[in-house]
């Protein structure tokens, strides 16, 4: 009948369609096998050349110890110097491969040490030369292993999954061969170590960590300063080896926050808060901008950080920020002793130091502070300061020598005159300069009883520094001994950096209760000693 529906046709041709839809299915599956079956060869393959890199490990022996090397795969590609008896290591970004390769030193040479101890040298090539020739025996090792394991692997697997439908195991074996040897050349190329070992990120800062971080700018300069410096770490470790007993446990060391150049960065004040701990904290200067009474008012919770807080200015500060400090319960130091509580001046006091945790502490403002009755103006001499200004400081200190342990002052130039007097004549008892200014932590060591310690900026450059270049946040912490039949005895400090970016830290330890290591060629010479300027002013 003309326009009914042709329903028996269309179901006549349904049959048909699901044989079709079976034979594709029939033909799919097969080839589905197949690839599954290679996919299976290449994994195993490469999943067995892995796992073999993963547990090989060597033991060598060198002429100073024993060294331990080994492969962690699946991290940022790096090679690893590790030190467990120091437990300090760096780490080089060396390696293209997603792999790290890791060196420690297991043991020490109590012979070698001994001699390195004795000589005072060591020959830092011949160390090298051996090393390098078992790191490549290692390597050598790791890639033929991690060839013949992922080979034998895949062909395990290429046996245990051959099938009729699948492809055959003469071509699943080659596979597994030939996977295993392109491997092997990727491991040639992308797992030795490549290029200059120069931007080293180190990490688990023990309690004896070497002084490498202080000098690596210089060492780039020249090869022979990084062997002095290698040769000066390597007897230091010796002399560590071999006669422990010459450094005081800090187990139970006594310690001060030392900081400076907050420059009103309030966001910092939680970090500071957090180091201090509620102990002492001593605070060498710049904690505002200009010192205007705004800038007080918001730094008034900085003087409940420490316990107590101990305050020098600088020229960023103000006499009035001085005053509100002593009001709200702060130790402001200068020349003629701690402000009293109402934030006055004591002139006729005739010892101008104050006790702190068992630490006679004395303090010298800044020069350049800015005064409420001139605006708060900028005073600072872009010269720093004069001959005079040095050498009323070095007038003010000499009297207090033998009677102060630890002096606060905020620019390190205010130093030069006395630190020449002092390495003429140094101290009979120790004593520790801690400063600010420059923004830059450093540690100078003069003599073996005086020691200049600068924690950097607090303030990563205060909230001004912002739109420029970043600057670390600066901490140290000074580790000394003192009680009622003791006397002031400095055992060590710790420079602490934080970057503000990205929030990564780095610290190091320098010990103080050991001798200086000097070239006796070398004269004694400091960073903080500024050079005499002609013509009286800088």
């Amino acid at each position: 009948m003309r326009g009914a529906p042709a329903y028996p046709r269309d179901v006549a041709r349904v049959p048909t369609q699901l044989q079709a839809l079976a034979r594709r299915l029939g033909t799919a599956a097969p080839r589905a096998r197949r690839v599954l079956t290679v996919l299976a060869v290449v994994v195993a393959t490469v999943g067995g050349g892995t796992a073999a890199l993963a547990v090989h490990e060597r033991t060598a022996r060198l002429s100073v110890g024993e060294i331990r090397m080994s492969l962690s795969p699946g991290h940022r590609g790096a090679l690893d110097l590790y030190v467990p008896l120091v437990d300090w290591g760096v780490r080089y970004a060396a390696i293209r491969l997603p792999a790290r390769l890791e060196v420690d030193l297991r043991t020490v040479d109590r012979d070698a040490a001994r001699r390195v101890a004795e000589a005072g040298r060591l020959d830092a090539h011949e160390v090298q030369d051996e090393a390098r020739d078992a790191l490549a025996g290692y390597l050598r090792g790791s890639i033929l292993i991690a060839v013949l394991a992922g080979g034998l692997t895949g062909l395990l697997v290429a046996l245990a999954i051959r099938s009729r439908n699948g492809p055959r195991l003469r071509w699943t074996a080659s596979l597994a061969g030939g996977t295993a040897i392109v491997g092997g050349i990727l491991l040639v190329v992308l797992l030795p170590p490549r290029g200059a070992l120069d931007r080293p990120q180190y990490y688990a800062f023990g309690p004896d960590i070497p002084r490498a971080l202080a000098v690596l700018s210089d060492a780039q300069r020249s090869t022979g300063v990084l062997d002095q410096e290698l040769d000066a770490q390597l007897v230091g470790l010796a002399r560590l080896v071999v006669d422990p007993a010459r450094r005081t446990s800090l187990g139970g060391a006594r310690r001060l926050t030392v900081a400076s150049d907050l420059h009103n960065n309030v966001l910092a004040l939680p970090i500071l808060g957090r180091i201090t701990g509620g102990g002492p904290l001593l605070f060498a200067g710049d904690l505002t901008d200009r010192g205007s009474p705004l800038e007080s008012n918001l730094l008034e919770r900085v003087v409940h950080l420490g316990r107590p807080f101990v305050f020098v200015t600088g020229n960023h500060d103000s006499d009035l920020l001085s005053r509100a400090l002593a009001r709200r319960g702060a130790i402001v130091l200068g020349r003629f002793g701690p402000l009293r509580r109402d934030g006055r001046p004591q002139p006729g006091r005739r010892d101008p130091t104050v006790e702190v945790g068992g630490v006679r502490i004395a303090g010298y403002g800044d020069p350049f502070v800015r005064l409420r009755s001139e605006g708060y103006r900028d005073r600072y001499d872009d010269g720093g300061p004069s001959v005079e200004d040095q050498q009323a400081f070095a007038d003010w200190l000499r009297p207090l020598l033998g009677r102060v342990d630890v002096v606060m002052v905020h620019e390190p130039a205010m130093l030069g005159v006395a630190l020449r007097e002092l390495e003429a004549d140094p101290p009979r008892r120790p004593l520790v300069f801690v400063v600010g200014h420059t923004h830059a932590a450093e540690l100078d060591r003069p003599g073996d009883r005086v020691t200049v310690l600068n924690g950097g900026s607090v303030g990563a450059g205060g909230t001004g520094n912002l739109a420029g270049d970043p600057t670390a946040v600066g901490i140290a912490r000074l580790l000394y001994d003192a009680g009622p039949r003791e006397r002031f005895r400095p055992l060590a400090a710790d420079l602490v950096s934080v970057d503000p970016g990205t929030g990564s830290s780095t610290a190091r330890r320098e010990r103080l209760d050991v001798p200086v290591e000097r070239d006796d060629a070398a004269p004694a010479t400091t960073t903080a000693a500024a050079p005499e300027p002609a013509g009286g002013e800088r």
